[in-house]
């Protein structure tokens, strides 16, 4: 692979994505706020926390916040159910969130997804899975919204005994699919265990539609191996992104120039982002939302930095946007926080 084609645009059906570098769904991480965050450091595409096909039949207001679009940003809405009638309804009442591109949860590992029939219980039954993929599509056809894609996000296996992740993928995409996305470890794993790669390079060579893959990639060096091992189009950053949203800025300087040591920002730049996010969340989600929700993140942000362990205990029990002036103004008097 020639050093240009490391970073490419991605052409999904009639989608083109800017780039080959996305941020992964995460539930209780991919709100509006730190989408934002990871756009404005460079992420490619922005998959939402998944949101529920029921819910959003249902008209509910929280699943609706979670499709929020971030403005000017390509919106990638990650959808779970299990109901084919249902995720087909839920696609179509999803267009007024914009978005560029609707994804199938078929990977999520936790118990009380896979109890109900989705997620990763989709993997044991891929007719099921081609099923909803089929009428996704129906429903935005329908909907006179045939130009919004319809993508899938699978696992490798259910478990190492079934390892029909290639009959999954060819199900999604003979129901529609336009580009499936693989975490490289089964659902027996969930997120423990290391990923196997070389499933995402079988699922390459058995497609001709676009692959992303994801699993144990934790540094800008590890997007480059996973491209350079598997041929895969594009990478998808998870848990590697919380707390260091700079990493996609930071791929793709390594994407463009092989070879290279990516810089690792200042302690001050440190500071101004996780700032900005805090601002963010406080305008989107409010006061005391924020202040839940900002907890994980900045624990995630001051890992590692000078007096971290302090600054976090003062970070946690804040409680307004005041609270965290002080608390910022305070860890570093000689900079303004506005």
């Amino acid at each position: 692979m020639n050093r240009s084609d490391l970073f490419h645009e991605i052409k999904v059906a009639g989608l083109t994505l800017p780039g080959n570098i996305f941020l992964a769904p995460m539930a209780g991480y991919t709100d509006q706020p730190y989408r934002q965050i990871a756009a404005e450091q460079g992420a490619s595409a922005l998959f939402t926390e998944m949101v529920s096909a029921e819910a959003v039949c249902r008209d509910n207001d929280k699943t609706f916040r979670l499709a929020q679009e971030v403005p000017g940003q390509p919106n990638a809405i990650q959808l779970f159910g299990f109901e084919p009638d249902r995720c087909g309804e839920a696609a179509a009442r999803l267009l007024p969130f914009n978005p560029a591109l609707i994804d199938l949860n078929c990977g999520c590992p936790v118990p009380k997804v896979i109890k109900t029939g989705a997620g990763s219980a989709l993997m044991k039954d891929p007719q099921l899975l081609h099923d909803i993929v089929k009428a996704m599509r129906i429903g935005l056809d329908s909907a006179g919204a045939a130009s919004v894609p319809v993508t899938v996000k699978i696992r490798s296996v259910w478990d190492h005994e079934h390892r029909n992740f290639l009959e999954a993928a060819s199900a999604a995409e003979e129901a529609g699919a336009s580009m499936i996305s693989i975490h490289a470890r089964t659902r027996a794993q969930g997120y423990s265990g290391t990923s196997d790669w070389d499933i995402i390079r079988k699922l390459k060579e058995s497609t001709a539609l676009p692959v992303c893959g994801s699993g144990d990639l934790f540094a800008p060096v590890d997007a480059l191996k996973m491209i350079r091992e598997t041929g895969c189009d594009a990478v998808m950053f998870a848990r590697g992104a919380i707390g260091k949203p700079w990493i996609f800025r930071q791929t793709r300087e390594l994407l463009e120039n092989p070879g290279m040591t990516p810089v690792e920002p200042e302690l001050e730049e440190i500071l101004s982002i996780s700032w900005r996010h805090v601002r963010l969340a406080v305008d989107v989600l409010g006061e005391a939302a924020a202040a839940r929700e900002m907890r994980k993140h900045l624990c995630g942000y001051t890992k590692g930095v000078p007096g971290g362990k302090a600054f976090r205990n003062a970070l946690v029990h804040c409680c307004s946007l005041e609270d965290y002036r002080k608390a910022f103004q305070s860890y570093a008097p000689g900079i303004d926080f506005e």
